[in-house]
């Protein structure tokens, strides 16, 4: 019901909608270790596999010399 309700095409499995749920919770910045506990995995490389970063979400990411303040260095 939901597939068809967001009008998406393609087959849904229980597989997708986990790779979704992991996905949606890692762009709105939960931590992947919840999102371990979530999935029920024992090792955080499954669930790094589970879950896809959004573009959006790795351009949001700072070095820890962009958090220094350009005054401060002179």
């Amino acid at each position: 019901m939901a597939r068809r309700a967001a009008e998406i095409d393609k087959r849904v499995s229980l597989h997708s909608l986990r790779h979704a749920f992991a996905t949606h919770l890692l762009e709105h910045h939960e931590d992947i270790r919840i999102i371990q506990v979530l999935l029920g995995h024992k090792k955080l490389e499954n669930t790094a596999r589970y879950s896809q970063v959004a573009a959006s979400l790795l351009r949001e990411v700072k070095g820890p010399l962009e958090y220094l303040d350009p005054k401060s260095l002179n």
